[in-house]
């Protein structure tokens, strides 16, 4: 019962700092810009424009439709917490609103507001929740299509709004700004949500395999994997080294096999999501 409550805890604590720092940077950057960062509060700062209502309060309107739809998808409890999110997101945009522009330059604006949104959204859906909007439209569409990346989801939603609200402004060069603030956004969603462990992926094959593997495992304190092989040329039996180090730790693999073998045969290729020990934990949800 005591980690349930602490566990809570943490995803509101998680929800108010995310929602905080998503409106921080619509009130106090894009939307005093004209930049819409897509999504339904693009929509909402297109809609400020023409109705006169507060970006937060429209936000909060359009969301209610999706919310009914997340509602029969997810569950009450899953949209409770989206819900909390979206009323303190509406809340903290308009009240943020009345600090005024922190800076009028379009592309520190793009910049700095789209840092802030891509976390925030980020951190609330790490919580359990989503800012709401094409948030739970991505969830959805994430449940059939998990290969999808988040972050790509929302680039591709956000581009047809942001080319909307050129329209709208008749300034295609705000619409240039928003979009690179939209692709900061994504960039800086996926990078919260996945994190930093894109890794190598190596393949190590020499006649010395078992000190170069043991070199690897006392020295880098990695894990290593030896692959049964067979040379197709010579027919001879290979030991292959099959081994998963962080992007920082490659060279010093690399040096290791090559002061071992010259004539190893070394294979380097990117990983971009690995799960197990060391990495991320393979029976927690993908977000």
């Amino acid at each position: 019962m005591e980690m349930n409550w602490k566990k809570v805890s943490w995803n509101v604590l998680g929800i108010v700092l995310g929602s905080f720092m998503y409106a921080c940077g619509i009130s106090l950057f894009l939307d005093p810009n004209n930049l819409a960062p897509g999504g339904l509060i693009g929509i909402a700062v297109i809609l400020n424009r023409l109705l006169g209502l507060e970006t937060g309060t429209l936000f909060f309107l359009l969301n209610i439709p999706v919310v009914c739809l997340g509602l029969w998808k997810f569950g009450p409890r899953f949209i409770g917490s989206t819900f909390f999110a979206i009323a303190i997101n509406s809340v903290f945009t308009n009240d943020m609103a009345g600090f005024g522009v922190v800076t009028t330059d379009p592309l520190l604006a793009s910049l700095a507001g789209s840092i802030l949104v891509g976390a925030g959204i980020a951190f609330v859906f790490r919580s359990g929740a989503t800012t709401g909007g094409i948030d739970i439209i991505i969830k959805i569409i994430r449940m059939k299509y998990k290969h999808l990346k988040t972050g790509h989801l929302f680039l591709s939603i956000d581009i047809v709004i942001v080319v909307i609200s050129g329209f709208v402004f008749q300034d295609f060069n705000i619409v240039m700004y928003a979009l690179i603030a939209v692709v900061v956004s994504g960039r800086v969603i996926d990078y919260v949500l996945y994190g930093g462990d894109e890794a190598k992926l190596i393949y190590v094959i020499s006649d010395h395999a078992d000190q170069i593997a043991d070199r690897i495992l006392k020295e880098m304190s990695v894990g290593a994997t030896f692959l049964k092989g067979q040379g197709a040329f010579t027919g001879n039996d290979k030991k292959v080294i099959l081994c998963a180090v962080r992007k920082n730790q490659s060279p010093k693999l690399e040096e290791i096999v090559k002061s071992e073998d010259k004539k190893a045969f070394l294979i380097i290729s990117s990983a971009h999501e690995i799960y197990g020990e060391g990495y991320k934990d393979i029976y927690k949800e993908k977000l």
